[in-house]
């Protein structure tokens, strides 16, 4: 009997790491991906198979979808992990950075979903789960790229999941709150490629450490995010959005403040900085 293949984005780790394996320990046929499949051998040693695939780079997207086709049959379930997050005032992010961004963020998980979406018509059916965040719904100083490609995430999933419902193919957005990954590491090692331009000041205090980044009381841990992904993924009817954690059912409250409250909120916390 055929088991459910699913194919996975950035699973070097954090989130996408632990949802590999948490879809192998349920029986799936897991297709593990990321630029460097080197760093995805402990996946392997569980059953995974390791497949290159760069979120930026049609060809690279293309044939490691064809490979997965080829090999399972069909693509039952993708899931839109990769990603990563820039802090920085937006005067001072050149565009180039912007522009990386939203390349990874936004237009790699459209990239795979229209290579893997022939495929879930043929079956007649799938679920693709996008990782988004709490910042897709609500913004945050010192976070408007990282925030601006959620935003768009957000959008393009709920414009594409109206669009595939009639041939039976689910869209599922996970919204989390802080996850102790290697998000803030990663956003902290970048914070000084920048323009400086002495304008903010109130940043850099405010982003000295990894705590207001993905190290807050609250944080959750990434096999809680890739337990619901599996969850959803396994559900013949989904939900549209599962916000995780303290954060995530707390802060989209701020989609129903008014704007010139929240923005006074975020003057007021640079003025205490």
């Amino acid at each position: 009997m055929a088991r459910d293949a699913v194919v996975i984005t950035g699973c070097s780790s954090g989130i996408g790491h632990e949802t590999a394996r948490t879809f192998r320990e349920r029986g799936w046929d897991v297709y593990a991906t990321d630029p460097d499949p080197g760093e995805l051998s402990d996946l392997e040693a569980l059953g995974c198979e390791a497949v290159e695939l760069d979120v930026t780079d049609d060809a690279s997207v293309e044939g490691a979808v064809e490979h997965v086709v080829d090999d399972a049959g069909c693509v039952d379930c993708l899931v839109n992990n990769a990603g990563y997050g820039q802090i920085g005032p937006l005067e001072e992010l050149p565009i180039d950075r912007l522009r990386e961004q939203f390349e990874v963020n936004a237009f790699g998980p459209h990239r795979v979903t229209r290579a893997v979406l022939p495929s879930m018509r043929r079956r007649g059916g799938g679920t693709i789960v996008n990782v988004s965040s709490v910042y897709g719904r609500t913004a945050m100083i010192g976070q408007g790229a990282y925030c601006g490609s959620k935003f768009a995430l957000e959008g393009m999933s709920d414009a594409l999941r109206a669009e595939v419902a009639n041939h039976g193919i689910d869209v599922v957005l996970i919204e989390p709150g802080p996850v102790e990954t290697r998000f803030g590491e990663t956003a902290l090692r970048r914070k000084d490629d920048r323009e400086r331009t002495g304008a903010y000041e109130w940043f850099d205090r405010l982003y000295s450490s990894r705590r207001t980044i993905d190290r807050a009381p609250g944080a959750i841990q990434p096999e809680d995010v890739a337990s619901v992904i599996a969850d959803a993924a396994s559900d013949p009817n989904p939900g549209t959005r599962y916000r995780l954690g303290p954060y995530g059912k707390v802060l989209p409250l701020g989609v129903v403040v008014p704007t010139r409250v929240r923005d006074k909120a975020f003057s007021l916390l640079q003025r205490l900085l």
